[in-house]
Protein backbone atom coordinates (compact mmCIF):
# COMPACT_ATOMS: atom_id res chain seq x y z
CA UNK A 1 0.00 0.00 0.00
CA UNK A 2 1.04 3.76 -0.11
CA UNK A 3 2.42 5.62 2.84
CA UNK A 4 -0.64 7.13 4.62
CA UNK A 5 -1.02 11.26 4.25
CA UNK A 6 -1.19 11.81 8.43
CA UNK A 7 -3.08 15.54 7.35
CA UNK A 8 -5.27 14.09 4.57
CA UNK A 9 -6.16 10.66 7.28
CA UNK A 10 -6.38 12.95 10.04
CA UNK A 11 -8.31 15.76 9.75
CA UNK A 12 -11.78 13.59 8.20
CA UNK A 13 -11.85 11.87 11.37
CA UNK A 14 -10.30 14.55 13.70
CA UNK A 15 -13.18 16.42 15.16
CA UNK A 16 -15.43 13.60 15.25
CA UNK A 17 -13.06 11.72 17.08
CA UNK A 18 -11.52 14.73 19.48
CA UNK A 19 -15.96 14.92 20.49
CA UNK A 20 -15.85 11.27 21.71
CA UNK A 21 -12.32 11.11 23.50
CA UNK A 22 -14.03 12.65 26.56
CA UNK A 23 -16.90 10.43 26.01
CA UNK A 24 -14.57 7.43 26.54
CA UNK A 25 -12.44 8.85 28.91
CA UNK A 26 -15.52 8.96 31.14
CA UNK A 27 -16.63 5.49 30.69
CA UNK A 28 -13.76 4.54 31.48
CA UNK A 29 -13.57 6.29 35.03
CA UNK A 30 -17.20 4.79 36.09
CA UNK A 31 -16.25 1.55 34.83
CA UNK A 32 -13.06 1.47 36.37
CA UNK A 33 -15.02 1.19 39.78
CA UNK A 34 -14.57 -2.01 42.05
CA UNK A 35 -17.68 -4.17 41.38
CA UNK A 36 -19.82 -5.19 44.42
CA UNK A 37 -19.08 -8.56 45.91
CA UNK A 38 -21.78 -11.43 45.69
CA UNK A 39 -24.35 -11.06 48.30
CA UNK A 40 -27.45 -13.87 48.90
CA UNK A 41 -29.86 -11.06 48.97
CA UNK A 42 -31.19 -9.41 45.96
CA UNK A 43 -30.62 -6.03 45.93
CA UNK A 44 -33.28 -3.76 43.99
CA UNK A 45 -33.14 -0.27 43.05
CA UNK A 46 -36.63 1.69 42.19
CA UNK A 47 -35.66 4.99 40.38
CA UNK A 48 -37.56 8.04 41.56
CA UNK A 49 -35.27 10.85 40.65
CA UNK A 50 -36.89 11.19 37.17
CA UNK A 51 -40.43 12.87 38.14
CA UNK A 52 -41.77 9.24 38.63
CA UNK A 53 -44.17 10.67 41.20
CA UNK A 54 -45.19 13.63 38.78
CA UNK A 55 -48.78 14.38 37.47
CA UNK A 56 -50.96 11.41 39.20
CA UNK A 57 -48.28 9.38 39.03
CA UNK A 58 -47.23 7.54 41.99
CA UNK A 59 -43.99 5.22 41.41
CA UNK A 60 -42.74 4.60 44.36
CA UNK A 61 -42.25 1.40 46.57
CA UNK A 62 -42.38 3.49 49.99
CA UNK A 63 -42.35 7.84 50.97
CA UNK A 64 -39.48 6.54 53.02
CA UNK A 65 -36.54 6.84 51.00
CA UNK A 66 -33.76 5.61 50.31
CA UNK A 67 -35.03 2.78 52.66
CA UNK A 68 -38.92 1.71 52.76
CA UNK A 69 -38.22 -0.40 56.04
CA UNK A 70 -38.55 3.02 57.68
CA UNK A 71 -41.89 3.29 57.03
CA UNK A 72 -42.60 -0.36 58.02
CA UNK A 73 -39.71 -2.94 58.91
CA UNK A 74 -41.82 -5.69 58.61
CA UNK A 75 -44.51 -4.85 55.82
CA UNK A 76 -47.31 -7.87 56.04
CA UNK A 77 -49.83 -5.70 53.56
CA UNK A 78 -49.29 -3.27 50.45
CA UNK A 79 -50.82 -0.51 52.94
CA UNK A 80 -48.13 -0.81 55.19
CA UNK A 81 -45.97 1.05 52.57
CA UNK A 82 -47.20 3.80 50.77
CA UNK A 83 -46.91 4.28 47.00
CA UNK A 84 -48.78 2.57 43.92
CA UNK A 85 -46.04 0.14 43.60
CA UNK A 86 -45.97 -0.77 47.52
CA UNK A 87 -47.39 -3.87 46.57
CA UNK A 88 -44.72 -5.22 44.33
CA UNK A 89 -41.87 -3.51 47.60
CA UNK A 90 -43.82 -5.70 49.99
CA UNK A 91 -44.74 -8.68 48.40
CA UNK A 92 -40.66 -8.75 47.55
CA UNK A 93 -39.78 -7.75 50.99
CA UNK A 94 -41.97 -10.94 52.71
CA UNK A 95 -39.76 -13.04 50.69
CA UNK A 96 -36.81 -12.45 52.90
CA UNK A 97 -34.54 -12.61 49.88
CA UNK A 98 -34.98 -9.00 48.62
CA UNK A 99 -32.94 -5.29 49.89
CA UNK A 100 -34.66 -2.43 48.08
CA UNK A 101 -33.72 0.81 48.20
CA UNK A 102 -35.08 3.80 46.39
CA UNK A 103 -32.63 6.84 44.14
CA UNK A 104 -33.84 10.26 44.66
CA UNK A 105 -30.67 11.53 42.77
CA UNK A 106 -28.84 11.41 39.70
CA UNK A 107 -28.23 7.65 39.15
CA UNK A 108 -24.36 6.65 39.23
CA UNK A 109 -22.00 4.15 38.93
CA UNK A 110 -18.54 3.23 40.31
CA UNK A 111 -19.51 6.39 43.02
CA UNK A 112 -19.58 6.47 46.86
CA UNK A 113 -23.07 7.21 47.52
CA UNK A 114 -25.20 4.20 49.38
CA UNK A 115 -27.49 3.84 46.48
CA UNK A 116 -24.67 3.74 43.84
CA UNK A 117 -25.68 1.21 40.73
CA UNK A 118 -22.34 -1.03 42.06
CA UNK A 119 -24.39 -1.69 45.13
CA UNK A 120 -27.22 -3.37 43.27
CA UNK A 121 -27.95 -6.39 41.16
CA UNK A 122 -31.20 -4.86 39.43
CA UNK A 123 -32.23 -1.43 38.26
CA UNK A 124 -36.35 -0.27 37.98
CA UNK A 125 -36.57 2.48 35.82
CA UNK A 126 -40.88 2.96 36.24
CA UNK A 127 -42.12 5.34 33.65
CA UNK A 128 -39.14 8.40 33.75
CA UNK A 129 -40.47 11.21 33.25
CA UNK A 130 -37.14 13.29 32.51
CA UNK A 131 -34.04 12.88 30.16
CA UNK A 132 -31.17 10.98 31.74
CA UNK A 133 -28.20 13.00 31.80
CA UNK A 134 -25.39 11.94 29.53
CA UNK A 135 -23.48 10.44 32.56
CA UNK A 136 -26.30 8.57 33.96
CA UNK A 137 -26.72 6.72 30.37
CA UNK A 138 -23.11 5.66 30.33
CA UNK A 139 -23.60 4.61 34.44
CA UNK A 140 -27.02 2.47 33.63
CA UNK A 141 -25.62 0.79 30.44
CA UNK A 142 -21.95 0.27 31.90
CA UNK A 143 -24.04 -1.53 35.07
CA UNK A 144 -25.90 -3.78 32.71
CA UNK A 145 -23.08 -4.62 30.35
CA UNK A 146 -21.07 -5.67 33.65
CA UNK A 147 -24.35 -7.88 34.99
CA UNK A 148 -26.78 -5.66 36.38
CA UNK A 149 -30.42 -6.47 35.67
CA UNK A 150 -32.66 -3.58 33.72
CA UNK A 151 -36.62 -3.38 34.42
CA UNK A 152 -37.87 -0.25 31.84
CA UNK A 153 -41.37 0.25 32.08
CA UNK A 154 -42.96 2.73 29.69
CA UNK A 155 -46.05 4.04 28.71
CA UNK A 156 -48.15 5.32 25.74
CA UNK A 157 -46.44 8.08 23.82
CA UNK A 158 -47.73 11.81 25.25
CA UNK A 159 -47.74 10.31 28.51
CA UNK A 160 -45.40 13.76 29.55
CA UNK A 161 -46.81 14.29 33.31
CA UNK A 162 -44.91 17.14 33.91
CA UNK A 163 -44.84 18.72 31.00
CA UNK A 164 -41.12 18.99 29.82
CA UNK A 165 -41.88 17.83 26.47
CA UNK A 166 -40.60 14.45 27.01
CA UNK A 167 -42.25 11.08 27.71
CA UNK A 168 -41.09 7.99 28.78
CA UNK A 169 -41.17 6.55 25.49
CA UNK A 170 -38.68 9.15 24.50
CA UNK A 171 -37.05 8.64 27.29
CA UNK A 172 -36.27 5.34 27.26
CA UNK A 173 -35.32 5.19 23.73
CA UNK A 174 -32.75 7.97 23.99
CA UNK A 175 -31.19 5.64 27.18
CA UNK A 176 -30.99 2.70 24.09
CA UNK A 177 -29.99 5.34 21.23
CA UNK A 178 -27.72 8.01 22.46
CA UNK A 179 -25.42 6.90 25.48
CA UNK A 180 -21.55 6.29 24.79
CA UNK A 181 -21.42 2.68 25.49
CA UNK A 182 -23.34 1.33 22.99
CA UNK A 183 -25.73 3.01 21.15
CA UNK A 184 -25.78 0.31 18.08
CA UNK A 185 -29.64 -1.41 19.26
CA UNK A 186 -27.55 -2.99 22.20
CA UNK A 187 -30.91 -4.67 23.80
CA UNK A 188 -32.09 -5.39 20.13
CA UNK A 189 -35.87 -3.48 20.41
CA UNK A 190 -37.26 -0.17 20.02
CA UNK A 191 -40.36 1.45 21.91
CA UNK A 192 -43.55 2.24 19.61
CA UNK A 193 -44.78 5.38 20.03
CA UNK A 194 -48.25 4.32 20.54
CA UNK A 195 -51.08 4.77 22.80
CA UNK A 196 -53.12 1.65 22.73
CA UNK A 197 -56.28 2.39 25.28
CA UNK A 198 -56.87 -1.09 26.19
CA UNK A 199 -55.58 -4.95 25.85
CA UNK A 200 -55.10 -8.10 27.16
CA UNK A 201 -52.10 -9.16 25.93
CA UNK A 202 -51.42 -13.02 25.71
CA UNK A 203 -47.72 -15.00 26.94
CA UNK A 204 -46.46 -17.08 24.25
CA UNK A 205 -46.10 -20.28 24.85
CA UNK A 206 -42.94 -21.49 26.72
CA UNK A 207 -43.33 -23.56 29.61
CA UNK A 208 -39.58 -23.01 30.68
CA UNK A 209 -39.14 -19.52 30.39
CA UNK A 210 -38.62 -18.71 34.18
CA UNK A 211 -40.20 -14.66 33.69
CA UNK A 212 -43.58 -16.85 32.06
CA UNK A 213 -43.30 -19.38 34.61
CA UNK A 214 -41.22 -18.83 38.18
CA UNK A 215 -41.61 -18.85 41.86
CA UNK A 216 -43.93 -16.41 41.78
CA UNK A 217 -46.42 -18.09 40.39
CA UNK A 218 -47.76 -18.92 36.00
CA UNK A 219 -47.92 -15.85 33.90
CA UNK A 220 -51.25 -15.79 31.04
CA UNK A 221 -52.27 -12.04 30.60
CA UNK A 222 -51.25 -8.78 31.21
CA UNK A 223 -52.96 -5.79 30.60
CA UNK A 224 -52.95 -2.43 28.83
CA UNK A 225 -54.60 0.75 30.08
CA UNK A 226 -53.12 3.51 27.34
CA UNK A 227 -49.77 2.25 26.58
CA UNK A 228 -47.65 0.65 24.35
CA UNK A 229 -45.39 -2.16 22.65
CA UNK A 230 -42.06 -2.73 20.98
CA UNK A 231 -40.73 -3.73 17.80
CA UNK A 232 -37.98 -6.33 18.00
CA UNK A 233 -35.12 -6.14 16.25
CA UNK A 234 -33.24 -10.28 16.43
CA UNK A 235 -30.92 -9.12 13.58
CA UNK A 236 -29.07 -6.85 16.31
CA UNK A 237 -29.29 -8.80 19.42
CA UNK A 238 -30.53 -12.12 18.81
CA UNK A 239 -31.19 -12.42 22.57
CA UNK A 240 -34.00 -10.39 22.42
CA UNK A 241 -37.38 -12.80 23.17
CA UNK A 242 -41.36 -11.47 22.76
CA UNK A 243 -43.03 -13.22 26.30
CA UNK A 244 -46.31 -11.36 26.01
CA UNK A 245 -47.79 -9.81 22.90
CA UNK A 246 -51.06 -6.81 21.98
CA UNK A 247 -53.72 -9.30 20.26
CA UNK A 248 -53.32 -9.85 16.78
CA UNK A 249 -50.10 -9.49 16.83
CA UNK A 250 -46.80 -11.72 17.54
CA UNK A 251 -43.17 -12.20 16.07
CA UNK A 252 -41.36 -8.81 15.74
CA UNK A 253 -44.23 -6.36 16.53
CA UNK A 254 -46.40 -5.82 19.03
CA UNK A 255 -44.28 -6.97 21.98
CA UNK A 256 -45.84 -5.89 25.17
CA UNK A 257 -43.38 -7.56 27.66
CA UNK A 258 -40.13 -8.89 26.21
CA UNK A 259 -36.65 -9.69 27.68
CA UNK A 260 -33.02 -9.30 26.31
CA UNK A 261 -29.49 -9.26 27.02
CA UNK A 262 -26.29 -7.15 27.06
CA UNK A 263 -22.62 -7.86 27.91
CA UNK A 264 -23.11 -9.78 31.26
CA UNK A 265 -26.67 -7.96 31.87
CA UNK A 266 -30.36 -8.75 31.39
CA UNK A 267 -32.96 -6.55 30.29
CA UNK A 268 -36.71 -6.63 30.54
CA UNK A 269 -39.15 -3.90 29.11
CA UNK A 270 -42.82 -3.57 29.71
CA UNK A 271 -45.12 -1.57 27.28
CA UNK A 272 -47.74 0.17 30.27
CA UNK A 273 -47.19 1.30 33.91
CA UNK A 274 -51.11 0.70 34.68
CA UNK A 275 -50.23 -3.55 35.76
CA UNK A 276 -47.37 -2.28 38.19
CA UNK A 277 -50.36 0.10 39.64
CA UNK A 278 -51.84 -1.46 42.84
CA UNK A 279 -54.47 1.62 42.90
CA UNK A 280 -53.56 2.93 46.27
CA UNK A 281 -51.02 5.62 47.25
CA UNK A 282 -50.42 9.02 48.55
CA UNK A 283 -53.52 11.81 48.85
CA UNK A 284 -54.41 13.47 45.82
CA UNK A 285 -53.31 11.06 43.15
CA UNK A 286 -55.50 9.51 40.86
CA UNK A 287 -54.77 5.63 40.49
CA UNK A 288 -55.67 2.70 38.68
CA UNK A 289 -55.28 -1.13 39.75
CA UNK A 290 -53.83 -3.18 37.39
CA UNK A 291 -51.98 -5.09 39.91
CA UNK A 292 -54.83 -6.88 41.13
CA UNK A 293 -56.56 -7.29 38.06
CA UNK A 294 -59.03 -10.38 37.80
CA UNK A 295 -58.45 -10.64 34.21
CA UNK A 296 -54.52 -10.31 34.54
CA UNK A 297 -51.95 -11.69 36.24
CA UNK A 298 -49.69 -9.08 36.44
CA UNK A 299 -48.35 -9.52 39.78
CA UNK A 300 -46.78 -12.58 38.77
CA UNK A 301 -45.07 -11.05 35.52
CA UNK A 302 -43.58 -8.34 37.62
CA UNK A 303 -42.00 -10.65 40.54
CA UNK A 304 -40.93 -12.95 37.83
CA UNK A 305 -39.20 -10.66 35.78
CA UNK A 306 -37.86 -9.00 39.18
CA UNK A 307 -36.20 -12.64 40.35
CA UNK A 308 -34.80 -13.52 36.78
CA UNK A 309 -33.38 -9.80 36.57
CA UNK A 310 -31.72 -9.94 40.11
CA UNK A 311 -30.04 -13.44 39.23
CA UNK A 312 -32.80 -15.61 41.76
CA UNK A 313 -31.96 -19.10 41.76
CA UNK A 314 -28.40 -18.66 42.14
CA UNK A 315 -26.86 -18.62 45.35
CA UNK A 316 -24.36 -15.93 44.63
CA UNK A 317 -26.86 -13.09 43.48
CA UNK A 318 -26.91 -11.23 40.08
CA UNK A 319 -25.71 -8.08 38.33
CA UNK A 320 -23.39 -5.76 38.38
CA UNK A 321 -20.63 -7.92 37.31
CA UNK A 322 -20.83 -9.43 40.84
CA UNK A 323 -20.83 -13.03 40.95
CA UNK A 324 -23.04 -14.68 38.51
CA UNK A 325 -21.73 -15.06 34.51
CA UNK A 326 -24.21 -15.19 31.90
CA UNK A 327 -22.73 -16.31 28.09
CA UNK A 328 -21.83 -12.92 26.21
CA UNK A 329 -19.47 -11.03 24.15
CA UNK A 330 -18.59 -8.16 26.36
CA UNK A 331 -16.79 -5.60 23.78
CA UNK A 332 -18.84 -2.91 22.55
CA UNK A 333 -18.92 -2.00 19.04
CA UNK A 334 -16.65 -4.88 18.57
CA UNK A 335 -16.55 -4.23 14.39
CA UNK A 336 -15.90 -0.57 14.78
CA UNK A 337 -19.33 -0.25 12.58
CA UNK A 338 -20.39 2.58 14.96
CA UNK A 339 -17.34 4.81 14.50
CA UNK A 340 -15.52 6.19 17.47
CA UNK A 341 -18.42 4.61 20.01
CA UNK A 342 -17.12 2.75 23.03
CA UNK A 343 -13.51 3.27 21.84
CA UNK A 344 -10.90 5.21 22.77
CA UNK A 345 -8.55 5.99 20.19
CA UNK A 346 -5.57 8.37 18.88
CA UNK A 347 -7.19 10.82 15.86
CA UNK A 348 -8.31 8.82 12.89
CA UNK A 349 -7.38 5.12 14.02
CA UNK A 350 -11.06 4.26 13.91
CA UNK A 351 -11.93 5.16 9.86
CA UNK A 352 -13.26 3.65 6.65
CA UNK A 353 -10.86 4.72 4.45
CA UNK A 354 -10.51 2.76 1.57
CA UNK A 355 -6.16 3.10 2.29
CA UNK A 356 -6.66 -0.55 3.89
CA UNK A 357 -9.80 -2.73 3.70
CA UNK A 358 -12.24 -3.68 6.61
CA UNK A 359 -12.58 -7.64 7.47
CA UNK A 360 -16.33 -7.12 7.38
CA UNK A 361 -18.26 -4.40 7.53
CA UNK A 362 -16.79 -0.81 6.10
CA UNK A 363 -14.90 0.57 9.58
CA UNK A 364 -11.90 -0.61 11.24
CA UNK A 365 -8.76 0.61 13.33
CA UNK A 366 -5.98 1.35 11.27
CA UNK A 367 -2.67 2.07 13.90
CA UNK A 368 0.43 3.65 12.56
CA UNK A 369 1.01 3.65 8.33
CA UNK A 370 2.40 7.24 8.12
CA UNK A 371 6.42 6.07 7.32
CA UNK A 372 7.59 8.95 10.16
CA UNK A 373 7.64 8.73 14.16
CA UNK A 374 3.93 7.95 15.43
CA UNK A 375 2.35 6.11 18.47
CA UNK A 376 -1.15 5.22 17.73
CA UNK A 377 -3.64 3.58 20.46
CA UNK A 378 -7.12 1.87 20.93
CA UNK A 379 -8.39 0.84 24.36
CA UNK A 380 -11.62 -0.18 25.67
CA UNK A 381 -12.74 -0.66 29.35
CA UNK A 382 -14.48 -3.88 30.57
CA UNK A 383 -15.33 -5.89 33.41
CA UNK A 384 -14.86 -9.35 33.45
CA UNK A 385 -17.88 -11.09 35.99
CA UNK A 386 -15.95 -12.63 38.76
CA UNK A 387 -18.41 -15.89 37.83
CA UNK A 388 -17.22 -16.62 34.35
CA UNK A 389 -14.22 -19.46 33.80
CA UNK A 390 -13.95 -18.60 30.10
CA UNK A 391 -12.92 -14.98 28.59
CA UNK A 392 -11.87 -15.27 25.46
CA UNK A 393 -10.50 -12.31 24.00
CA UNK A 394 -9.87 -12.22 19.88
CA UNK A 395 -9.74 -10.11 17.21
CA UNK A 396 -8.06 -9.96 13.66
CA UNK A 397 -5.01 -8.47 12.61
CA UNK A 398 -3.82 -7.98 8.96
CA UNK A 399 -0.08 -6.20 9.32
CA UNK A 400 1.22 -4.41 6.16
CA UNK A 401 4.25 -3.01 5.67
CA UNK A 402 7.24 -1.48 3.25
CA UNK A 403 10.18 -2.63 5.76
CA UNK A 404 12.48 -5.39 3.78
CA UNK A 405 14.29 -6.46 6.70
CA UNK A 406 13.79 -10.36 7.79
CA UNK A 407 14.78 -10.07 11.15
CA UNK A 408 14.27 -6.40 12.48
CA UNK A 409 11.52 -5.16 14.61
CA UNK A 410 11.72 -1.42 13.25
CA UNK A 411 7.56 -1.15 13.71
CA UNK A 412 5.28 -2.63 16.84
CA UNK A 413 1.89 -3.66 17.98
CA UNK A 414 1.43 -3.75 21.58
CA UNK A 415 -1.63 -5.92 23.55
CA UNK A 416 -1.79 -5.35 26.98
CA UNK A 417 -4.16 -5.25 30.03
CA UNK A 418 -4.24 -2.28 32.10
CA UNK A 419 -6.05 -1.99 35.68
CA UNK A 420 -8.49 1.48 36.28
CA UNK A 421 -5.08 3.41 37.00
CA UNK A 422 -3.19 2.62 33.90
CA UNK A 423 -0.65 0.31 35.29
CA UNK A 424 -0.12 -2.73 32.67
CA UNK A 425 -0.82 -6.20 34.46
CA UNK A 426 0.25 -7.62 31.27
CA UNK A 427 1.75 -7.55 27.86
CA UNK A 428 -0.48 -10.30 25.59
CA UNK A 429 1.86 -10.11 22.56
CA UNK A 430 3.88 -7.71 20.69
CA UNK A 431 3.94 -8.00 16.74
CA UNK A 432 5.56 -5.92 13.82
CA UNK A 433 6.66 -5.53 10.47
CA UNK A 434 8.21 -9.28 10.49
CA UNK A 435 4.12 -10.74 10.74
CA UNK A 436 3.13 -8.70 7.38
CA UNK A 437 0.97 -11.17 5.77
CA UNK A 438 -1.62 -10.89 3.36
CA UNK A 439 -4.86 -10.35 4.52
CA UNK A 440 -6.36 -10.75 8.04
CA UNK A 441 -5.57 -13.55 10.67
CA UNK A 442 -7.39 -13.95 14.34
CA UNK A 443 -5.27 -13.57 17.05
CA UNK A 444 -6.90 -15.48 20.69
CA UNK A 445 -5.54 -14.80 24.43
CA UNK A 446 -7.31 -16.12 27.68
CA UNK A 447 -8.12 -13.22 30.11
CA UNK A 448 -9.56 -15.59 32.42
CA UNK A 449 -7.24 -14.56 35.27
CA UNK A 450 -8.63 -11.04 35.20
CA UNK A 451 -12.49 -12.61 36.27
CA UNK A 452 -13.87 -9.91 39.06
CA UNK A 453 -11.78 -7.22 37.78
CA UNK A 454 -12.82 -4.36 35.31
CA UNK A 455 -9.56 -3.46 32.62
CA UNK A 456 -8.78 -1.96 29.70
CA UNK A 457 -7.58 -3.70 26.59
CA UNK A 458 -5.33 -1.30 24.89
CA UNK A 459 -3.62 -1.69 21.33
CA UNK A 460 -0.27 0.43 20.78
CA UNK A 461 1.70 0.82 17.72
CA UNK A 462 4.59 2.06 17.77
CA UNK A 463 6.37 3.24 14.56
CA UNK A 464 9.78 4.50 13.41
CA UNK A 465 11.16 7.25 11.08
CA UNK A 466 10.99 5.99 7.93
CA UNK A 467 9.33 3.22 5.94
CA UNK A 468 5.61 2.34 7.03
CA UNK A 469 3.96 -0.40 8.36
CA UNK A 470 0.20 -0.69 9.25
CA UNK A 471 -1.45 -2.70 12.01
CA UNK A 472 -4.91 -2.95 11.15
CA UNK A 473 -7.75 -4.63 13.29
CA UNK A 474 -11.33 -5.74 12.71
CA UNK A 475 -13.83 -7.98 14.13
CA UNK A 476 -12.48 -7.88 17.64
CA UNK A 477 -14.40 -9.83 20.35
CA UNK A 478 -13.96 -11.08 24.30
CA UNK A 479 -16.65 -14.02 24.70
CA UNK A 480 -16.98 -15.31 27.76
CA UNK A 481 -19.13 -18.06 29.93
Amino acid sequence: MLTRSRTRHRLATALAVFGLLGTGAALQATAGATPAHAATTHRVLFDDGHAEEAGNADWIISTSKPDPLGQDSTPSAETDWTGALSSWGVALQKTGGYSLKTATSALTYGGSSSTDLSNFDTLVLPEPNTLFTSAEKTAIMTFVKNGGGLFMISDHTGADRNNDGYDAVEILNDLMTNNSVDSTDPFGFSIDSLSISSDYPSAISDSTDPVLHGSFGNVSKSLIASGTTATLKPADNSAVKGLLYRTGYSGNTGAFFLTSTFGSGRVAFWGDSSPIDDGTGQSGNTLYDGWNDSGATNAALALNATAWLAGAGSSTGGGGGTGTCTAAQLLGNSGFESGSTTWSASSGVITNSTGESARSGSYYAWLDGYGSTTTDTLSQSVTIPSGCTTAALSFYLHVDTAETSTSTAYDTLKVQVLNSSGTVLGTLATYSNLNAVSGYTQRSFSLASYAGQTVTLKFTGTEGSTLQTSFVIDDTALNVS
